[in-house]
């Protein structure tokens, strides 16, 4: 039997810088643990930055350190799974602050959960979209369309989400190795469509996907 429907607040925050957000995170973590506040879901954009996770490879990262502050590009350390990502302006970052309690305490079907999120939310906008087998992440025939990489904290906590193309301009996707798979481009929404998608119009197509797989009610 699922879970029954639990409440979600949806915090659109506009553009945030990333040790910003990391910090914001790991506070509603506690305070979600704690039971302070409810599951939520973070809604943001980042300036320019690379971000590398627990398994990233240095040679992914394509850009010296003199060339990123010539392009005003942050490179973070984070505690999440996954390896070299970028973030920047036109992109969706979504970071849920679940428990998974009682009811979904598996790793792998929350990544997969994620992924249906995003496919939904792109096929609600006539981008057909899909997992590729072995891999994490979705993809459409043409490139990644979003990228996924979650911590999960004691007490079935998680953290950290996806980052979804909506009309980013993708040629900053040069600076790395994405995800550490060379021979898969990228692309967006946008691309996908031959018009631009807002970032509004993704945020409502992704909510609606997203209290769907995830039984939540957006508060």
């Amino acid at each position: 039997m699922g879970d029954s429907v639990r409440g979600l607040t949806v915090r659109r925050l506009g553009v945030v810088p990333y040790a910003q957000a990391l910090a914001l995170q790991e506070r509603l973590v506690s305070e979600r643990r704690s039971g302070r506040v409810g599951d939520m879901l973070l809604l943001l954009e980042h300036p320019h930055v690379i971000t590398m996770g627990s398994s990233s490879d240095p040679e992914h990262v394509l850009v010296s350190a003199e060339e990123r502050d010539r392009r005003g590009i942050d490179l973070v350390e984070v505690g999440r799974g996954g390896d070299v990502t970028y973030h920047g302006p036109g992109q969706l970052v979504g970071y849920p602050i679940l428990d998974l309690k009682p009811g979904r305490k598996d790793l792998h079907r929350y990544l997969r959960d994620l992924e249906e999120v995003i496919i939904r939310a792109a096929g609600s906008l006539s981008v057909a979209a899909h997992r590729s087998p072995g891999l994490t992440g979705v993809w459409t025939a043409t490139g990644k369309l979003a990228a996924i990489g979650v911590r999960v904290s004691s007490g079935w906590i998680t953290s950290h989400g996806f980052a979804l193309n909506v009309c980013n301009d993708l040629s900053w996707f040069g600076t790395i190795v994405p995800c550490g798979i060379h021979d898969r481009d990228v692309t967006s929404l946008s691309r996908e469509l031959g018009r631009e998608v807002t970032l509004d119009q993704a945020s409502e197509a992704v909510l609606e996907a997203f209290g769907d797989v995830f039984q939540r009610a957006a508060l």
